[in-house]
């Protein structure tokens, strides 16, 4: 059963402390590169179905009703869903992820829903942009993959504005096996995400993943403590976010309870 997948965590330690590991970034970015024309189709479910409208809600009091145009960064944005909805309410989106071919599959998204906004391939971990230049940060299913993520929650409070807003969705994948996971949901008949993935793609990504620091962590406890030492305030966790969003077993349905932390750079 997937409750059975669930591992142990070890307890929350000061800061992961990791040096970034030339090897491992060119590794990410091979599997994700393999990854991105299926991911593509996945995200075409989501912008075609009711799960964009969820997401929309989710995000609704961060891009709806504001004074001007916000700058937004979408930080590991995979083939572009959070700009995809975003840009076209007037703010200046961009979208950058570390997979050439996943941003290619994002500006042909992004053309084929005639939407403006801007792709670069981009280290999460090391930004290219200059001090305090976004009023708000959006992240989704990134934070697992970085081989350090306490430098990259500290270049994204780097990149904000005062008073901007990280809002990051994620997982505690570090206590899932995907391989096996993946396989009870077969024998279950439950469709999801990764069912079309071969069993080669599901243990390189455990293995992958498991070789991350922040896999042993518990989440989102250690992030809630990270962002905080790292200066973020009225941080806030909410563990039901998958309550809201899967309410189908379909394409896009992602079997690992999500989660959400909210930030403020103050």
């Amino acid at each position: 059963m997937i409750s059975e997948q669930l591992t142990e965590k070890t307890s929350i330690t000061p800061s992961l402390i990791q040096t970034f590991d030339r090897d491992i970034e060119e590794e990410i970015t091979e599997y994700w590169n393999r990854r991105a024309e299926g991911f593509g189709k996945t995200r075409l479910a989501e912008l075609s179905g009711p799960v964009k409208s969820r997401w929309m809600h989710e995000i609704a009091s961060a891009v709806l009703g504001t004074l001007h145009p916000l700058r937004i960064l979408d930080v590991g944005t995979g083939t572009g869903f959070f700009p995809i909805i975003t840009a076209p309410l007037g703010h200046q989106v961009t979208g950058i992820d570390l997979s050439p071919e996943m941003i290619a599959e994002a500006k042909a998204a992004a053309a084929h829903f005639d939407v403006n906004a801007e792709f670069r391939v981009m280290n999460a971990q090391a930004l290219d942009f200059e001090d305090e230049t976004f009023d708000l940060i959006l992240t989704r299913n990134l934070t697992w993959t970085l081989p350090d993520a306490r430098t990259a929650y500290s270049e994204w409070f780097r990149v904000l504005k005062k008073g901007g807003r990280l809002i990051n969705f994620d997982a505690d994948y570090g206590s899932v096996s995907f391989e096996s996971l993946t396989h009870d949901l077969k024998d279950q008949g439950v469709e999801n995400a990764h069912k079309g993935l071969s069993d080669n793609s599901l243990a390189e990504c455990d293995r992958i993943k498991d070789s991350l620091g922040i896999s042993a962590e518990r989440r989102p406890d250690w992030d809630f403590q990270v962002l905080t030492e790292i200066g973020f305030e009225r941080v806030s966790l909410d563990n039901s976010l998958s309550d809201r969003i899967y309410l189908e077993c379909d394409e896009t349905f992602n079997p690992v309870r999500m989660f959400r932390i909210d930030a403020v750079k103050a």
